[in-house]
């Protein structure tokens, strides 16, 4: 009798042991951030490696003045990081820009275009005292 009830508590404690998930769980979803203001500035992302300056500022001139446009391009291959930054000369030319190409193709792969998120201040590196120099242990 003592037999069986100690291998009943080392079952149920087998059980529980594999019952519980040795992994943590994920942690939850951060909400997205919020959509950005309107501006003259849009961020285009999903471009390929492939797409230019110049393809991006012809696609995006059919809806307004393209001020500038720019593909951000990786220092060593040359190609596109797949995306890129177009300002237009009004806040209404832009909305025009996100309506006309946001979803659509351009060489081949689907672009997004939304309103550019100004850029944040850099951090300090977290190994850097305030001062800017080392600390020593």
């Amino acid at each position: 009798m003592a037999l069986r009830a100690a291998a009943a508590a080392r079952t149920s404690g087998f059980r529980r042991l594999f019952s519980i998930s040795a992994f943590s769980p994920p942690p939850p979803a951060t909400p997205p951030p919020p959509p950005a203001d309107p501006s003259t500035n849009l961020f285009v992302s999903g471009l390929s490696k492939r797409t230019t300056t110049e393809k991006l500022r012809e696609a995006f001139s059919k809806f307004g003045q393209v001020m500038h446009a720019r593909v951000v391009t990786d220092r060593v291959s040359g190609y596109s990081k797949g995306f890129g930054f177009v300002r237009y000369a009004t806040i209404e030319e832009a909305a025009e820009g996100i309506k006309g190409m946001d979803g659509k193709f351009l060489d081949g792969w689907v672009i997004f275009a939304e309103y550019a998120r100004p850029r944040q201040p850099p951090q300090p590196p977290a190994n850097e005292s305030p001062s800017g120099s080392y600390t020593s242990y």
